[in-house]
C-alpha cells in the first residue's frame, strides 16, 4: 500500500515533508518552480471565533457570502458546523455526517452538499434549518465537491475511487461516473467554457470533462508536479491554480493555451486553494501550517508573503466582500478550536 493512500485511509493526515523544489522543467518552456520569498504576510489578525466541540481535524469551508453564513466541514467530529460571520456566532452543528471532507453551499439554492466520505455517500442538508434532506452514494473517499448551475448536478471527487461520480443537486440521483485513471484531487465548475476540471493526483494531470456526456476531452500532464490535489479557478483571466502536495508546488495554468505557464514553491502539504476574485489575490493553505499568498497580475502570479499562521491551518476561506479570510484550526489561542480571522493588511 503507498503511503499516498495510507494518509487518505488515515483521514487525510499528511506527513510535514519538507518543501522539494523540483528539477523538472515543465512544458512550453516553464521554468521550474521559484523559491519563496521571505516577505511577511499580507494579513493582519482581526480575531478568533470560538468552534465548538473536540480538536479533531477540519477539513473544508464554504461561504454564502451575501447571507454570512459559513460551513465548515468537522471531520473528526463527523459534523457541519454552521457559523454566521457577521455576529461571529455559531449557529448550529449538523451531526451525522461520517467523516466529512467536502463542503459546499449553492446559496441561489439554498443548500448545502457535504461528502460523508465514512458513508461513500453525498449529503444534502438544508441552508436555513441544516434539515438532511437527501443522501446518494458516490465511489470510495468522496472528497471535494463542485457545482454545475447549467445542469443541476453536483460532482464529487472519489479519491481513492480515482473517479468523479455526478448526482442530481435536488434529489441526489446518481446521474454518472467519470473514470479518471488514478487517485483524483479536486474539482471545480469552469463556467466560461462549460467545463468540469480535475486535478488528478495519481497520473498528475489536469483533466477537462464534458458535463453533458460525462466525458474526458483533453488531459495536460505536468511533470514538474508531484500529487496533483488542490484546485482553484480564476475564470475570468482563464487561469487554473493546482497545488502539488508531495512537492510542495504551485502550478499555473493558461486554460486558453492549455498549457502550464508557472511553477513556485509553496508550504509543504499544499491542501486547500482559495481565490478572491476582486482583488485577485490567491491563498494557498498547506499541512504544514504555512500559507502563502499570491496576486495575480496580467494572468502571472507574484508571491506577496509566504509564513506560518498556524499548526494545522490548512484550509481557507475568503469573504469577496470583505476580503477577510478564515482558518479553522483545532487550537486557538486558549488551546481549543477556532475560526482565525485574517484581515488584508494595510
Amino acid at each position: 500500500m503507498s503511503l499516498h493512500r495510507t494518509r487518505r485511509q488515515n483521514l487525510k493526515v499528511r506527513w510535514a515533508l519538507p518543501a522539494l523544489v523540483s528539477v523538472a522543467v515543465l512544458a512550453v518552456g516553464c521554468s521550474k518552480p521559484v523559491p519563496p520569498g521571505t516577505g511577511p504576510l499580507p494579513l493582519q489578525p482581526v480575531g478568533e471565533i470560538a468552534l465548538p466541540g473536540n480538536g479533531s481535524r477540519f477539513d473544508y469551508e464554504s461561504l454564502d457570502p451575501e447571507r454570512g453564513l459559513l460551513f465548515i466541514a468537522h471531520l473528526g467530529a463527523s459534523e457541519v458546523i454552521e457559523l454566521d460571520i457577521h455576529t461571529r456566532q455559531v449557529v448550529r452543528t449538523i451531526p451525522n455526517i461520517a467523516q466529512v471532507h467536502g463542503v459546499l453551499v449553492v446559496p441561489e439554492l439554498r443548500r448545502v452538499y457535504a461528502t460523508a466520505t465514512g458513508d461513500n455517500q453525498l449529503v444534502v442538508l438544508d441552508e436555513d434549518t441544516g434539515a438532511d434532506l437527501a443522501r446518494g452514494p458516490t465511489g470510495s473517499y468522496p472528497d471535494g465537491i463542485a457545482y454545475d448551475p447549467k445542469r443541476g448536478a453536483v460532482w464529487t471527487t472519489n479519491e481513492s475511487g480515482g473517479s468523479e461520480s455526478v448526482l442530481d443537486a435536488a434529489t441526489a440521483a446518481v446521474r454518472g461516473t467519470v473514470d479518471l485513471g488514478g487517485d483524483v484531487g479536486n474539482v471545480a465548475y469552469d463556467p466560461v467554457a462549460d467545463q468540469i476540471l480535475v486535478a488528478v493526483q495519481g497520473r498528475d494531470d489536469l483533466a477537462a470533462i464534458d458535463p453533458q456526456i460525462l466525458t474526458i476531452t483533453r488531459r495536460l500532464p505536468m511533470p514538474g508536479c508531484r500529487g496533483a490535489h488542490g484546485l482553484a479557478l480564476d475564470p475570468v483571466a482563464r487561469l487554473a491554480f493546482v497545488a502539488c502536495e508531495n512537492n510542495a508546488t504551485l502550478i499555473t495554468v493558461d486554460l486558453n493555451g492549455w498549457q502550464p505557464t508557472g511553477a513556485a514553491s509553496v508550504g509543504a502539504g499544499p491542501d486547500v486553494l482559495a481565490y478572491d476574485q476582486g482583488a485577485h489575490r490567491l491563498y494557498v493553505a498547506a499541512e504544514s501550517g504555512t500559507l502563502t499568498v499570491f496576486d495575480q497580475q496580467d494572468r502571472h502570479l507574484a508571491e506577496i508573503g509566504s509564513g506560518h499562521l498556524a499548526d494545522n491551518a490548512h484550509v481557507v476561506m475568503v469573504d469577496p466582500g470583505t476580503h477577510r479570510s478564515y482558518y479553522p484550526v483545532p487550537s486557538g489561542a486558549d488551546g481549543r478550536p477556532a475560526l482565525l480571522e485574517q484581515g488584508p493588511a494595510p
